[in-house]
């Protein structure tokens, strides 16, 4: 399917992204997470061209086809907010309708609410906006999960989770696509853990793999990481107190442009607090959030597992930025 996509490299922000471009109109920049690609969009970015938008999907900074700067600091927020900047200047446009998913998400929410003048609207899909905390997210983090394992805890130092997955590229991914998907039994192999092993250590290969993914569709994911590894996408997770004290805004300003949020019913997300679900109160921090959607039987890769209801909703939105 990727064949099927018109793929360029723009140079933004002094590094060289590669993008899928479709359509002509208001420009909309799609905004992938961990480990995703451009490709995440595929089912997203006819469907929002052919409404009459500019649609840029393009692999964030670290993955596919865009450019790996080495140090860990070079995924500071401050940097991948500037790279959409550079999207937007290159695509000679004023300002973009932000649209981004896991990682992606606060991205947009941060470049909407510390950018204002340069994003029109800003939709987030599985995470929401957080509001700032008295300590940084992975300290919270390190708090809340002391006695456990904790994903991003684990990706703190540098190399481990990187030889972990790249050993095999294409089980590592099968076992994290699935194991946060609704076709998954549980989420214990994310939240219930003891403080030891590894990522993929309690993670189940399915057989087979849910039809939301094809072996196409996989095979372009596999090929992109083995070429590319893990440790750019695992640096964004190894800035979150570089960000926090680099950013004093973030999570502070509110984002006042029209927004909406779209989640899974079954998103490991929700529950990263133990005892609270966090997709209860994503309109606070957010001053004309139009709607919020959680998708029945769809878990963190919503836009993959349920494309036909996410499509309906993020064109309802796009619609509704005119009214």
């Amino acid at each position: 399917m990727h064949d099927s996509f018109d793929l360029r490299m723009i140079k933004a922000n002094g590094i060289t992204m590669r993008c899928a471009v479709a359509g002509e109109g208001p420009l909309v920049v799609l905004v992938h997470g961990w480990p995703e690609l451009w490709y995440s969009w595929r089912h997203q970015i006819k469907p929002i061209a052919d409404a009459g938008f500019r649609v840029v999907a393009p692999d964030v900074r670290g993955y596919g086809g865009t450019d790996k700067p080495e140090p860990v600091e070079a995924y500071a927020l401050t940097h991948i907010m500037d790279d959409l900047i550079g999207l937007i200047d290159a695509f000679d446009a004023e300002k973009a309708i932000l649209i981004g998913h896991d990682w992606g998400a606060p991205i947009c929410w941060n470049t909407a609410a510390l950018h204002p003048t340069r994003v029109a609207a800003v939709a987030g899909l599985s995470v929401p906006y957080r509001e700032r905390q008295a300590v940084s997210q992975i300290d919270l983090w390190r708090k809340l999960y002391k006695d456990k394992f904790f994903y991003q805890l684990y990706f703190q130092d540098e190399g481990v989770v990187e030889r972990e997955v790249e050993a095999d590229m294409r089980l590592s991914l099968r076992k994290i696509y699935y194991s946060i998907s609704g076709d998954a039994p549980n989420l214990d192999s994310w939240l219930d853990r003891e403080p030891s092993g590894g990522l993929l250590d309690s993670m189940t290969d399915p057989d087979p793999f849910p039809s939301w993914m094809t072996g196409a569709d996989l095979d372009y994911f596999v090929e992109n990481f083995e070429a590319g590894g893990f440790r750019g996408p695992i640096n964004r997770y190894r800035n979150q107190e570089r960000d926090f004290e680099m950013l004093p805004m973030m999570g502070a300003a509110p984002v006042n442009q029209p927004s909406c949020f779209i989640g899974g019913a079954k998103d490991v997300v929700r529950r990263f607090v133990p005892g609270r679900d966090v997709y209860a109160d994503v309109t606070d921090h957010c001053t004309d959030m139009r709607f919020a959607e959680v998708i029945e039987g769809a878990g963190h890769w919503v836009q993959q597992e349920a494309p036909e209801t996410v499509n309906q909703l993020l064109l309802r939105f796009l619609a509704g930025l005119n009214d």
